[in-house]
C-alpha cells in the first residue's frame, strides 16, 4: 500500500496484520500524517481475507504512543477552522478502527499517554509491558478532553477509575493498568513480543466468522436496550452454522485434528 508517510509501517504475516507507529524519536507521537495514514492501513486489512488479526504497536521500545504531536498544536490546533480540520481526520481515523471488523490488538510497551491511550482503548485486546506507563494529561495542557475518550474510558474501567486518571493527570503503572481495568495483561517486556505473537496466532487460526458474530454481539450487548441491533447478531449467528467452516470445524473435532478454517 501507498503511504505518505514514514512514520507509519504495515506488514502482514502469517494471517497477522501489523500497524506501527514508527515515530520513536518522539516516542511515537501522534502525527497529523500518521493520523492520515491509518485509514489507509486499517481499510487494506479489513480488505484482505488473509489478514484474520491486527495487532498494532509502537517503534523502538521507549512508547506505544505517547500522545498527539504536541509540537503541531500551534501550526494545526490555533485556530478553529484548523481545529475543525484537525478533528476531521481524527474522526476518519476513528472510523476506520471501527470499520476494520477484525480483532485487534494493542501491544504496549513504554509511554501509552494521552491520544495513546485512547488508541489502545480501541483494540479488542491490551497486552502490556511491565514497564509501561499509562495516563490522560489534558488537564496539565488545558486541553477539553472530548466525550468519545471519556465514554470509552467509562466504558471499559467505570467511572470512578475514569475520574482518577481525568481529574489527575497523573501517569500510572502497568500494574495499576491492570488493576483498573485498562490492560488485559502486563508481561515482562522481554516476553512481550513473544505473549502478542502467540496470542495472535491463536485468534488467526480461529473461525472467522464466529469471531465476527461474537464481535458484534460484544459491542450489542454494551448498548442501550433501546439501541441493540439483536437482528443482526441472529443473523451472523445464522451465517456461522450454515458455514462451510462449521463443517470442517466438527469434522476436525471428530478427527482429532486442527481444524483449518477459511472464513466462509
Amino acid at each position: 500500500m501507498k503511504l505518505n508517510t514514514d512514520k507509519m509501517i504495515a506488514e502482514t504475516e502469517n494471517g497477522i496484520g501489523w500497524m506501527t507507529f514508527n515515530n520513536p524519536q518522539r516516542r511515537n507521537a501522534l502525527s497529523l500524517e500518521m493520523q492520515e495514514a491509518i485509514p489507509v492501513i486499517l481499510g487494506s486489512f479489513a480488505q484482505d481475507d488473509e489478514v484474520r488479526v491486527v495487532v498494532m504497536r509502537g517503534a523502538g521500545g521507549q512508547a506505544f504512543v505517547s500522545g498527539a504531536d504536541i509540537s503541531e498544536f500551534e501550526a494545526r490546533r490555533s485556530s478553529p477552522e484548523a481545529i475543525e480540520e484537525y478533528n476531521r481526520i481524527g474522526a476518519e481515523a476513528g472510523s476506520a478502527y471501527r470499520a476494520l471488523g477484525k480483532p485487534l490488538i494493542a501491544m504496549v510497551q513504554g509511554y501509552c499517554m494521552g491520544g495513546g491511550l485512547l488508541t489502545a482503548l480501541r483494540a479488542d485486546l491490551r497486552i502490556a509491558s511491565e514497564d509501561s506507563q499509562f495516563g490522560v494529561p489534558a488537564v496539565r495542557l488545558g486541553l477539553g478532553y472530548g466525550y468519545d475518550g471519556v465514554k470509552a474510558l467509562v466504558d471499559l474501567v467505570g467511572v470512578a477509575y475514569t475520574r482518577e486518571i481525568l481529574l489527575t493527570g497523573d501517569r500510572f503503572s502497568a500494574q495499576d493498568a491492570w488493576r483498573m481495568g485498562l490492560v488485559n495483561r502486563v508481561v515482562p517486556a522481554s516476553e512481550l513480543e513473544s505473549t502478542v505473537r502467540g496470542l495472535a496466532r491463536t485468534i488467526a487460526e480461529n473461525a472467522p466468522l464466529t469471531i465476527r458474530a461474537i464481535r458484534v454481539a460484544i459491542e450489542e450487548a454494551a448498548k442501550d436496550a433501546a439501541q441493540q441491533d439483536l437482528a443482526r447478531v441472529e443473523r451472523l449467528v445464522a451465517d456461522c452454522f450454515a458455514s462451510e467452516d462449521y463443517i470442517e470445524g466438527r469434522r476436525a473435532f471428530l478427527e482429532k485434528r486442527r481444524p483449518r478454517f477459511v472464513g466462509r
